[in-house]
């Protein structure tokens, strides 16, 4: 039994279906059921005993201390966190509550279970912190890629509130001895992700015939990790990472934006050919930048490849492919995702955004 928290968000979801497909295991899923989570993406295990989901807060410490002391989980793996930079640049203070706040109360409720725990049950016990590259700032053009080493420079809300949440981590450790691994990837995409972040945008937009808006000039540098790819990453950490360790998760696929655009475009051209626009790539608009853009990151994963013997399987261009497929099949998911508080926020972020 594990507690996972964030477990009907994108990369939690995927993370939950893995696990279960994957090791066969049981788990606890603690979710506070924000925008992003979704129990749509867990339907087929509406009636596994092995998935038992509660509705709650990483903050309510009583909650998550009573979930620990009835279910006796062996490890946590904490996905729970606000995760959008533009949500943050527009309302930071929710970051601060989820991403800061909430990984404190979490910690502290873990460390009083664990340290109630028996000697063999606290020695083998792990608390996984997942975050983001997002906390190591930016590179320039010929800057090597970030490694575990690599000082922190968050430059947005968002990876600043999860730089903090890294630094608690690590200090519960230095200080309280609880035993964590911290795992910081690199851009996800795959089935499930919330429509408000770039490639299921991009898929949405595109078969509708809407624009497809792209920030400056569309040379913004991301690694590319496929979802499916990270949860077995996780699932090596948990199992044989080194305790108070950070592992870097990337894809090896550094795509600017705009790379990104084109070889989604190409793919719904092949796939989706009746959609009312005739090449999608027509559709891009290029907009006013977000503030404080990062202008590249870029993963070394040679810890984890070396250590863990993991690395991707997925290419750019194959994972791309699998991930229009699973949306063009999935637009009833889609439909109910895009409620009126979605609408909301795509007019309220890109709706002033003027055309450059």
């Amino acid at each position: 039994m594990i507690l996972v928290t964030g477990g009907a968000g994108f990369i939690g979801s995927n993370f939950v279906l893995d696990w279960i497909t994957q090791t066969g295991g049981a788990l606890v899923n603690l979710d506070k059921l924000t925008y992003a989570g979704n129990l749509e993406n867990l339907k087929s295990l509406q009636k596994d005993s092995r998935h038992i989901f509660v509705k709650g807060d990483i903050a309510d410490s009583s909650l998550v201390r009573k979930l620990l002391l009835q279910h006796q989980p062996t490890a946590i793996v904490n996905f729970a966190a606000e995760s959008h930079v533009d949500r943050s640049i527009l309302g930071p203070g929710d970051f601060i509550t989820t991403n800061v706040n909430g990984t404190f109360h979490l910690l502290e409720a873990t460390r009083a279970y664990w340290e109630s725990l028996a000697a063999d049950k606290k020695r083998s016990f792990r608390f996984l912190h997942v975050s983001t590259d997002e906390v190591y700032g930016s590179l320039g053009a010929e800057d090597p890629p970030f490694t575990e080493s690599t000082p922190y420079a968050p430059n947005s809300p968002y990876a600043a509130s999860k730089a903090a949440s890294d630094h608690l981590v690590r200090a519960y450790h230095h200080t309280y001895g609880l035993p964590i691994i911290t795992t910081n990837c690199s851009n996800n995409y795959g089935p499930y992700q919330f429509p408000e972040k770039l490639i299921p945008l991009l898929i949405v937009n595109a078969i509708k015939g809407q624009p497809l808006p792209i920030y400056g000039d569309g040379l913004n540098i991301r690694d590319w990790l496929y979802v499916a790819d990270h949860c077995a990453a996780i699932r090596a950490v948990l199992a044989r990472g080194r305790v108070g360790e950070t592992y870097n998760i990337g894809g090896d696929s550094e795509k600017s934006n705009l790379e990104v655009v084109r070889t989604v475009c190409a793919v719904l051209d092949q796939l989706h050919p009746d959609s009312p626009v005739i090449p999608h790539a027509s559709l891009t608009a290029f907009v006013k930048d977000r503030p404080g853009h990062d202008r590249r990151y870029a993963i070394d994963a040679s810890k984890i490849q070396r250590e863990l013997d993991w690395e991707p399987e997925q290419n750019f261009a194959k994972g791309i492919r699998e991930t229009v497929k699973w949306y063009l099949n999935h637009l009833d998911w889609v439909e109910q995702v895009q409620s009126g508080e979605y609408r909301k926020w795509i007019d309220l972020n890109y709706g002033g955004r003027q055309l450059i």
